[in-house]
C-alpha cells in the first residue's frame, strides 16, 4: 500500500518537469474502477456494478508562457487556434515525453500512453475546441493491466480538464462518452462504456447499478461501516486476447439466436433464470450451454446484489461474489490458475465475506469484501501462501467505493 501524494508534491514534480512560471497549475483527478459484480453481461444487455476506488490518476495542466492568447479559456472561434500551438505530455510513471503541433492531425503511435489523451484531444479537435500551447503531466497509482482501468482514467481526467478549461460544459455522461469514442476511434479497442462511465461518475460510497445500453444507472449506498473492499493483484497481467474475446461474444450470440423462438428474448440478459430451465434443451451443445448460464445468472446476481446493498446485507452479497467467481471459473472459462489460488486463500481468512475474480480475467486482480480487523492478517497470511504456490508476489489495495473525476482546487 502507497501513501497518497500531496499537490505540493506533485507540483514540485511538474516543475521539474516543465520549468517555473507564473501561469496557473489546474490539478484534476479522475479514479481508477472496480467490478464488484456482474461480468461479461455487458455485451449481452445487462446490469454491470462498479464502483470507483481510491486510487487514480492525477494531472496537472498550464497554458503555455509567452503568450497572452494561450490565457484564455472557452469562447473562442476554432479558427484562432495557432499552427504553431502544441501540447507536451508528461508522466511520472513511464518514460516516453511527447510534444505535439495541435494544428497537425494527431496520429497514433505504437503503443505509448500518450495515445490515451491524444485521442481524447482529437475528440475535442472533432467539435472545434481551441486548444491552445498547454503543459500536462500525469501522475498514478493505478496498477497498470492490472484491470482497475488506468486507461480509461486517463481519458477521462484528460476529456474533464479539457472541458473545463475551454469552458465546453459537457455533462459527465458526455466525457464518459467522449472518452468511450476516443479509444474507439483513436485506439482502435472497441470497448464497452462501463470503464469511462464508472470513472466519470463514480460517487462515495456508492456503487454503480449501471445498464451499458441504456445508460440507465442507479447508485446504490454501499455503507461498507466496518468493512472494506480489498483489491489483491495476482501480479498476472490480463492475457486475454482480442480472439478470446470476441469467441466469447460469438457464442453468447449463437445461445440467443437458439433460445429467441422459443423466449422472444432480443439479449441474453432478457432471460430469467427459471426461463432459461425451461428451455434448456435448446441449447444441446455444452459449451453454448456453460456460456448462457453465465450470463443469464450473473445478470440475476447484479440484481440480487443491488437489492442487497440496499438493504446492507453485505454477507448475503459476498456469497453471490463467491457464486460469481465459480461461474467465470467453470462456465465462462476465463479465470486463471493465479486468480483461483488468490480466490480460494482468501475465502479461508476470517473476516472476508466474498471474493472474486474482477475484470476480464486471465490475470489481473481479485476483489474482496472483508471486515476492516481482517486486512493485516489476510495480507500476512496470504503473501507467502500464495508466492510459494504461483511464483508471483501479490500486491493489495484496500479501498472504499470513491467519487469520480473531478477538479481538485488547491
Amino acid at each position: 500500500m502507497t501513501e497518497a501524494i500531496t499537490n505540493d508534491k506533485l507540483i514540485e514534480q511538474f516543475n521539474a518537469a516543465f520549468g517555473q512560471s507564473n501561469e496557473v497549475l489546474h490539478h484534476f483527478y479522475a479514479p481508477g474502477r472496480v467490478n464488484l459484480i456482474g461480468e461479461y453481461t455487458d455485451f449481452n444487455g445487462g446490469l454491470v456494478l462498479p464502483c470507483g476506488i481510491e486510487r487514480g490518476i492525477h494531472l496537472l495542466v498550464r497554458f503555455g508562457a509567452g503568450d497572452s492568447g494561450n490565457k484564455q479559456r472557452g469562447n473562442q472561434q476554432a479558427g484562432s487556434r495557432k499552427s504553431q500551438s502544441h501540447a507536451a505530455f508528461v508522466s511520472a510513471n513511464l518514460p516516453e515525453r511527447v510534444t505535439v503541433n495541435l494544428a497537425e492531425p494527431l496520429v497514433r503511435t505504437g503503443n505509448q500512453w500518450t495515445n490515451y489523451p491524444l485521442g481524447v484531444f482529437q475528440e475535442f479537435i472533432n467539435v472545434e475546441c481551441p486548444l491552445q500551447d498547454m503543459q500536462l503531466y500525469y501522475y498514478g497509482d493505478v496498477p497498470d493491466g492490472a484491470g482497475l482501468s488506468s486507461s480509461a482514467a486517463i481519458e477521462v481526467v484528460t476529456a474533464c480538464a479539457l472541458n473545463t478549461l475551454y469552458s465546453m460544459n459537457l455533462s459527465t455522461i458526455e466525457l464518459a462518452l467522449l472518452s468511450q469514442r476516443a479509444e474507439n476511434n483513436f485506439i482502435g479497442v472497441q470497448c464497452g462504456i462501463m470503464d469511462q462511465f464508472a470513472v466519470a461518475n463514480a460517487m462515495a460510497d456508492r456503487a454503480m447499478a449501471l445498464n451499458c445500453n441504456t445508460l440507465d444507472c442507479e447508485q446504490v449506498p454501499l455503507k461498507s461501516a466496518d468493512y472494506r473492499i480489498l483489491i489483491s493483484n495476482t501480479g498476472q497481467r490480463r492475457e486475454l486476447t482480442g480472439g478470446a474475446y470476441n469467441e466469447r461474444v460469438r457464442e453468447c450470440n449463437q445461445a440467443l439466436e437458439l433460445l429467441k423462438p422459443a423466449t422472444g428474448a432480443s439479449q441474453l440478459a432478457d432471460i430469467t433464470p427459471q426461463v432459461l430451465h425451461d428451455n434448456i434443451d435448446l441449447l444441446p451443445d455444452p459449451l453454448i450451454r456453460k456460456r448462457a448460464t453465465h450470463v443469464i445468472e450473473e445478470h440475476n446476481r447484479v440484481i440480487l446484489a443491488t437489492d442487497m446493498l440496499k438493504n446492507n446485507d453485505l454477507t448475503g452479497f459476498g456469497r453471490l461474489m463467491v457464486d460469481s467467481h465459480q461461474s467465470l471459473k467453470d462456465n465462462f472459462n476465463v479465470s486463471s490458475t493465479p486468480l483461483d489460488t488468490m480466490v480460494e486463500l482468501t475465502l479461508q481468512v476470517q473476516g472476508v465475506l466474498g471474493s472474486r475474480m474482477t475484470g476480464a480475467g486471465f490475470g489481473g486482480c481479485t476483489v474482496t469484501l472483508l471486515h476492516k480487523d481482517a486486512i493485516d492478517e489476510l495480507i500476512e497470511t496470504i503473501t507467502p501462501a500464495y508466492t510459494n504456490a504461483i511464483n508471483l508476489a501479490p500486491e493489495f489495495y484496500s479501498t472504499r467505493a470513491a467519487a469520480g473525476v473531478r477538479e481538485i482546487i488547491a
